[in-house]
């Protein structure tokens, strides 16, 4: 792994010295090899402050691959390397590069509370070196345990998968443990931090004829989606997602922030700082509108009705 890391680095080095006048956005990636949908927003938002991909400035992607524990090994290298931001997509790897750096820019996107998280000093004014969007996405995680009860009324226990890496798990279950006893539900706990955990963690779901499952947000997940909605096919149980890139991939149900319209705004950052703004003056953006996307497909094939109350108010249904 060090050995093709470093490869990696200097391969890096190595086109940027035959591009000296061009600013370099190290993009540090906790999944698997970035979504292309996510870094097209990501470009369109740089290219709103002028900076277009391979022309005036080089984004450089660095993916742990859902090996969570390479992330301070790779942020880093990008520190080494002398980027000029850091991007990440995760509050694992936003608190990788801070550990690695109080120069460089960082911009970062998280599930959570960066307050709390100790990423920034306050919303309005981040003070240091990092800014981002905080999606909230933590604080939702109870409302999909309540849109799967209201779809899957006779189900009495909902199962959660959570990746046991992600240094938020915790605070996960305490939250979605609330939402079930305020629920009456049994709630059950699965872990899953690599493809093959994720086969298990379905075969345990069997074994425990589940009536519906919490898929977290989590960038691994997100990188695994089409396993993960595959297998919720495969063993017709009902799983909600917190976010469109699941339903429209053959998930039940998704609700959540736009991911692309949250990498567009980390794309107008990251130029914002290219331009010479400073992340300490940048507040900390947060999503104003979530989308309910309902697979009408998907709920037949699973032998589910959905009510007119949840089609009332999906932003999109797909059939």
């Amino acid at each position: 792994m060090l050995l093709l890391l470093a490869t990696g680095i200097m391969g890096s080095r190595a086109v940027r010295a035959q591009q000296k006048a061009m600013p370099v956005i190290g993009n540090l990636v906790a999944g698997g090899p970035p979504n292309p949908r996510i870094l097209a927003a990501f470009r369109q938002g740089l290219s709103e402050t002028g900076y277009v991909d391979g022309q005036n400035v080089v984004i450089e992607n660095h993916s742990a691959e859902g090996r969570y524990d390479q992330l301070p090994e790779l942020a880093a290298g990008l520190v080494s390397s002398k980027v000029d931001v850091i991007v990440t997509g995760n509050l694992p790897g936003a608190l990788a590069a801070k550990n690695s750096t109080t120069t460089i820019p960082i911009v970062f996107l998280t599930g959570g509370d960066p307050v709390g998280d100790g990423l920034v000093a306050s919303f309005a004014r981040p003070g240091g070196n990092l800014t981002g969007v905080s999606i909230m996405a933590f604080e939702l995680i109870p409302k999909l345990l309540e849109l799967l009860s209201e779809l899957v009324s006779q189900a009495k226990v909902i199962d959660l998968l959570v990746n046991p890496t992600n240094p938020a798990t915790d605070l996960i279950i305490r939250k979605v443990q609330e939402a079930a006893d305020a629920k009456r539900l049994e709630l059950r706990v699965l872990k899953a931090g690599t493809e093959s955990e994720i086969d298990a963690a379905f075969a345990t779901l069997i074994q425990l004829q589940a009536g519906a499952l919490v898929v977290v947000p989590d960038p691994f997940f997100l990188s695994r989606r089409d396993q993960l909605v595959a297998l919720a096919s495969r063993y017709s149980i009902p799983a909600i997602y917190a976010w469109r890139e699941f339903a429209t991939a053959g998930g039940l149900i998704s609700y959540g922030s736009s991911l692309t319209g949250t990498w567009r705004q980390l794309g107008v950052y990251a130029g914002r700082i290219l331009k010479g703004d400073k992340p300490a003056d940048l507040p900390i953006q947060q999503p104003t509108t979530f989308e309910l996307v309902v697979n009408l497909k998907t709920a037949k094939a699973l032998g589910l009705t959905v009510p007119p109350s949840i089609l009332a108010r999906a932003d999109e249904v797909i059939e």
